[in-house]
C-alpha cells in the first residue's frame, strides 16, 4: 500500500477527520471574510494556506482535493467581486492553481522518499536481526535477556554485536562488542567477529585460545570487510568475552578494550574491571602481550550486565552521561528481565528522545543448574 493511500486512509480515523476540518474551515472563513470586505481588500491569496496545511496532515491525493477546493473558492470569490475576466482575479486563480500544484508535487516527492527510506530500514533491520541471531532465553545454567536500541538516523545500521554459544566443557561462552564505525561496513565487520566467535566457541579449549582465534580472524577479515573507499581510519573492535561453566561459580572474562561488565550480587553492584586488559581486536599486533583471562565469582542468583558504550555515553538534554552503575545500584533487582526493563525505561527518560547511537545490553542470570538438569530429564 502506498504512503499516499496510507495517509488518506488515516483520514478515516476520527482524529484525522478533525484535523482535516482545519484547512476546510480556512477555505470557508477566507471566502466569507473576503466577500464581506471592502473592494480594496483582497484576502483570497490566503487560500493557498489550506493545501499547504493539508500536505502535513494527509497524502498527495487529499492535498490535491483541498487545492482544487481552494481554486473553486477563488473562482467563487471572483464571480462576486468583479467577474472572472478581470486581470487581478485571473492572476490570482493562476497563481493559486500553480502554488497548489507545487505543494502536491512536493508532497509526492516526500512520499517517494518515505517509501524508499522505509524499504531501506526494513532491509537493514532484517539484516541485523539475521546477523545477531538473538540468543535463547535459557541456555545451560543461565537465563539470558537482551535489549538492542537502534539509533533513528535513516538507514543507519550499528556495529554493536552480541552472541551466546554453548561449548563442550560444558560451559557457555558470551561475546558483546562494538565495531568502530557505522553503516554497511560495520555490519560486515560485525559478521566477521560473530562468525569467528560461533565457530571458535565450540572448538577452543580455553577462553584465551578463543580470543586468539578471534584476533586472527579479525585481522584477516577486517581487511576484506573494511570500506576503504569511504573510511581510511583504523579498524578495530572492542569486545568482552566470558566463559561461564555450568557447575562452578568461577567464571572467566577477557576484556578487549570494552566497557567493564557489572555484577549484581545480593543487591550490591560491582564493576568488574579487568586486571589484565587486552587491546581491542584487530590491534594486538601493536603490543606483544595477548589476551589473558581474569577470573571472577558468578554464583546462583547473581546477574551479569553487559553493555556497549552507546548506553553509558547517552546524554541527557543538559549533556550529562547516563549513570548506569548508580541507576542499577538504586534498583531493587528482582531478575534479569526486570532489570533490563527498568534500564530501558530509565535510559529513554534520561535521553528524552531517540538514542543518538546504537546501544546493546545483555543481562545474564545464573540459575540452579541442578534444577535445569532435572527439568531436562523430566522433558525426556
Amino acid at each position: 500500500m502506498g504512503v499516499g493511500r496510507v495517509a488518506d486512509r488515516l483520514l478515516e480515523q476520527p482524529s484525522s477527520r478533525r484535523l482535516l476540518v482545519i484547512p476546510l474551515s480556512l477555505i470557508v472563513v477566507i471566502t466569507v471574510v473576503d466577500l464581506s470586505s471592502p473592494d480594496y481588500i483582497h484576502l483570497s491569496p490566503l487560500l493557498v494556506i489550506a493545501p499547504a496545511l493539508t500536505a502535513s496532515l494527509a497524502g498527495a491525493r487529499t492535498t490535491a482535493a483541498v487545492g482544487a477546493l481552494a481554486v473553486a473558492a477563488q473562482v467563487f470569490i471572483a464571480v462576486f467581486r468583479g467577474g472572472l475576466t478581470t486581470p487581478n482575479h485571473i492572476a490570482q486563480m493562476i497563481a493559486l492553481a500553480m502554488l497548489s500544484a507545487w505543494v502536491v508535487f512536493v508532497c509526492c516527492m516526500r512520499e517517494r522518499r518515505v517509501r524508499a527510506l522505509a524499504r531501506a530500514r526494513s532491509v537493514a533491520e532484517t539484516a541485523q536481526l539475521v546477523l545477531l541471531r538473538p540468543p535463547p532465553h535459557r541456555i545451560g545454567s543461565l537465563h539470558v535477556n537482551w535489549l538492542y536500541l537502534s539509533a533513528e538516523d535513516e538507514t543507519r545500521i550499528g556495529g554493536d554485536l552480541f552472541a551466546v554459544e554453548r561449548a563442550a566443557q560444558p560451559c557457555t561462552r558470551v561475546i558483546i562488542g562494538d565495531v568502530r564505525g557505522k553503516g554497511l561496513a560495520a555490519i560486515g565487520e560485525a559478521s566477521v567477529v560473530l562468525g569467528a566467535f560461533r565457530e571458535g566457541a565450540h572448538r577452543c579449549a580455553t577462553l584465551a585460545e578463543l580470543a586468539a582465534a578471534l584476533e586472527e580472524s579479525v585481522c584477516w577479515g577486517l581487511g576484506e570487510a573494511a570500506d576503504r573507499e569511504h573510511d581510511h581510519g583504523e579498524r578495530f573492535i572492542t569486545a568482552l568475552l566470558l566463559d561461564i561453566p555450568d557447575d562452578a561459580a568461577q567464571a572467566e572474562m577477557i576484556n578487549c578494550g570494552h566497557p567493564p561488565p557489572l555484577l549484581v550480587h545480593d543487591q550490591q553492584v560491582t564493576v568488574l574491571h579487568a586486571r589484565r586488559p587486552a587491546l581491542p581486536l584487530g590491534m594486538w599486533g601493536l603490543h606483544a602481550s595477548s589476551g589473558r583471562s581474569d577470573p571472577f565469582t558468578f554464583d546462583v542468583g547473581d546477574i551479569l550486565l553487559l553493555y556497549t558504550d552507546g548506553v553509558i555515553e547517552s546524554r541527557s538534554p543538559t549533556g550529562a552521561f547516563y549513570p548506569l552503575v548508580e541507576r542499577v545500584a538504586a534498583y531493587p533487582v528482582t531478575g534479569a528481565q526486570a532489570l533490563l526493563q527498568r534500564i530501558h525505561r530509565d535510559l529513554l527518560t534520561h535521553i528524552g528522545d531517540e538514542p543518538a547511537d546504537d546501544a546493546a545490553l545483555l543481562a545474564i542470570e545464573r540459575v540452579d543448574s541442578h534444577h535445569w538438569h532435572t527439568g531436562l530429564s523430566a522433558l525426556h
